[in-house]
């Protein structure tokens, strides 16, 4: 594969400060998606002896010598890795979430200062390269800043970090520069494929730049918003993104919908100055993250699957939830439980519209089988596979399977959230690292087998209730 066919212009990416949260939990959440509608993932966890020593990537050629102390970290990476690994997303043993990557957009006038590096880093490497040595989610701004000050990017990426206290979010900037900022503790963030910082303050501690930034904006003037005025205003997006027909049908609208289910209420989809933080107006939980990943513009005339629509109304935008979610995490950094399982991957695979999340322990030696070994041909055992075939069957007649989705969505959250939380309570009765381990990997095992049978009892409900829907039938009394 050429780099310059790599998977791009994927993914919506949201953020949640921990006094934004419901239970006081950090969020960074993130559908995974491509090009194409079937990429199958695995969920996988990666010992220290694992992690490479020397890495290589497969599509830039990029050699980098790593440090000899990787910390274990989970990861959701490819089933085929001809492209390389493409971890994605995952939880080290420190308690430290990372995402990567929300592909992003540019413009010509910083492509023409600082070109792209061919042989930099890009999505396929940075999750390997930066989770397993970063201590807090500060660290891992700072490691991957450096990274990119080194060797150079050959793609425009945001990438998004938390702890148990803070959450940050950096977007890189051509071949060499890039900015990250703190969120808010009561904020959250809907970030699609376009630059995503506006307002940025090069003084304050909440922030990190590349260290010539902000003369790399003076020197080449490059800032649209200085008018001459006593005090110059940064807003990056304007500086670095774009501002194109493509933004307006393609990623505003899921800025727009994303932040009106979560409060930030605006009647204009294609505005592309909706802000990049807003203030929380509601404590948002696991379940308000999972369903704007999944949305498709529901209860407006941009609905895919609208009956009130024209076909043209529902095909104007571009939907959060689609065919080329390879998968979707919501990583979380809890405050409210002992550190040792602090770190919740909550996972699932495919087209968001007819999946479910499951909260996966990161602390773990091994994740269960049914998620770990997805292979390249169809497998209904898998869930990834099971997951897709889900999909397909609920996408050829969407209002009629969705109440048994939101049915079966319901029971479900509620069996796991239940088994999270015994596993939670039983933690008290243990004292060694080893044990602590060995119970929360058997809890995925439980978890694990509650999604697989409650994905096959949804599939089996569907195909019985498509079966007396089908338009092959001749109905008579006989």
């Amino acid at each position: 594969m050429k780099i310059e066919d790599r998977r791009k212009g994927s993914c919506t990416t949201i953020l949640v400060g921990k006094k934004a949260s419901l239970d006081g939990s950090t969020i960074i959440a993130r559908n995974d998606d491509g090009h194409e509608a079937l990429d199958p993932q695995r969920f996988v966890v990666v010992s220290p002896e694992e992690q490479p020593r020397h890495y290589e990537a497969v599509l830039s050629g990029l050699t980098i010598d790593l440090p000899e102390n990787p910390m274990a970290y989970t990861s959701t990476p490819n089933a085929v890795l001809k492209d390389g690994i493409w971890p994605a997303a995952g939880i080290n043993s420190e308690n430290v979430a990372m995402s990567a990557t929300e592909t992003i957009t540019t413009n010509s006038r910083i492509l023409g200062l600082d070109p792209y590096v061919e042989d930099g880093l890009g999505e396929e490497d940075i999750v390997t390269l930066v989770l397993p040595y970063i201590h807090s989610a500060r660290d891992g701004v700072i490691r991957l800043g450096e990274l990119l000050t080194t060797y150079g990017t050959y793609e425009p990426n945001g990438i998004a970090f938390a702890d148990n206290d803070e959450v940050w979010w950096l977007e890189t900037i051509g071949g060499h520069h890039w900015a990250a900022v703190r969120i808010p503790d009561d904020a959250y963030v809907v970030a699609p494929n376009r630059m995503n910082i506006d307002s940025f303050d090069f003084d304050s501690e909440d922030t990190m730049a590349s260290s010539d930034l902000k003369a790399f904006i003076e020197d080449n003037l490059l800032n649209p918003d200085d008018l001459g005025g006593y005090e110059t205003h940064y807003n990056l997006r304007h500086i670095f993104g774009s501002d194109s027909i493509k933004d307006s049908v393609y990623n505003n609208p899921r800025t727009w919908y994303g932040q009106n289910v979560l409060g930030q209420k605006s009647d204009d989809p294609q505005n592309g100055d909706l802000p990049f933080i807003c203030q929380a107006t509601k404590k948002i939980s696991i379940e308000d993250v999972k369903f704007v990943l999944s949305s498709h513009f529901e209860n407006t005339k941009y609905d895919v699957y609208g009956t009130t629509n024209t076909k043209e109304e529902g095909k104007l935008f571009r939907p959060i939830g689609i065919n080329r979610n390879h998968s979707v995490h919501i990583l979380q950094v809890r405050n409210n439980v002992p550190k040792a399982a602090a770190g919740v991957q909550w996972l699932a695979f495919g087209a968001n519209t007819f999946n479910h999340v499951v909260p996966f322990y990161t602390n773990i030696s091994d994740t269960p089988a049914s998620y770990r070994d997805a292979k390249a041909t169809y497998d209904p055992t898998n869930m990834y596979w099971l997951s897709a075939t889900t999909a397909v069957l609920g996408d050829t007649n969407y209002n009629l399977f969705v109440d048994l989705r939101d049915t079966y969505a319901l029971n479900t959250m509620g069996k796991f959230r239940n088994i999270q939380n015994m596993t939670d309570k039983g933690l008290s009765a243990l004292t060694s690292p080893e044990t602590i381990t060995a119970y929360l990997t058997e809890a995925n095992e439980k978890l694990a087998a509650a999604a697989v049978e409650a994905q096959n009892e949804l599939l089996g409900r569907m195909v019985v209730l498509g079966s007396a829907n089908m338009n092959l039938r001749y109905d008579f009394n006989d």
